[in-house]
């Protein structure tokens, strides 16, 4: 009987001969090859699932690429890996412990800004904190992350573009490749929101 193998989350960071430049490779358990296309819009589901090797009209970067960004100052880091919110339905009296963002030394975080959709105001968060990581210059370099395998970053990157940002870098190996790396990494604290 021949039983479908679950999908190994292998993403190789170049395009093989035979796939096109908005394609990436994923290999599964027996080997085969299977790509994921670049989509003409935002990612709205699955947010967790292989992305593309490329972003158009974005500068897709390694983790080398990333560091020597981050030690030279080149780029403003914003993580975008979403927050979970504390349940509302918690009996009273429970503690509520916040699982810690670790994330890259020096970026800011801007949960929740990388779904397809945004409501106005979380658009409205997105837009402020990109403008504050930049000190509002379109032409200072922004890049852009959250975990491997994870669309929040790609689109978020993509947003950025739309709103005019001209060197945008997107790092899909994100915190964890950045970890793995023995690079500087802290615990952060979300942005907060206008009025807070």
């Amino acid at each position: 009987m021949n039983v479908a193998r679950p999908l190994l989350a292998l993403v190789l960071w170049f395009a093989p001969a035979g796939l096109a430049a908005e394609e990436t490779a994923v290999s599964n358990q027996d080997g085969a090859l299977l790509s994921v296309e670049e989509p003409a819009a935002y990612r709205e589901e699955e947010y967790r699932a292989p992305v593309p090797v490329t972003l158009s009209g974005a500068t897709v970067v390694s983790t080398a690429e990333a560091h020597a960004l981050w030690q030279g100052g080149k780029a403003a880091f914003i993580d975008v890996l979403p927050r979970q919110p504390k349940p509302a339905n918690l009996p009273e009296g429970t503690v509520w412990n916040e699982k810690p963002r670790v994330s890259i030394e020096g970026a800011i975080w801007l949960p929740n800004t990388g779904y397809g959709k945004l409501a106005d105001v979380t658009l409205s968060y997105f837009r402020a904190g990109v403008e504050k990581a930049t000190d509002g210059d379109k032409e200072k370099a922004v890049l852009f992350f959250c975990l491997p395998d994870c669309w929040m970053s790609w689109n978020a990157a993509k947003r950025a573009l739309e709103l005019g940002y001209r060197h945008v870098y997107w790092y899909p190996e994100g915190s964890q490749g950045w970890a793995a790396a023995g690079h500087p990494t802290v615990e952060l604290q979300p942005e907060p929101e206008p009025g807070q």
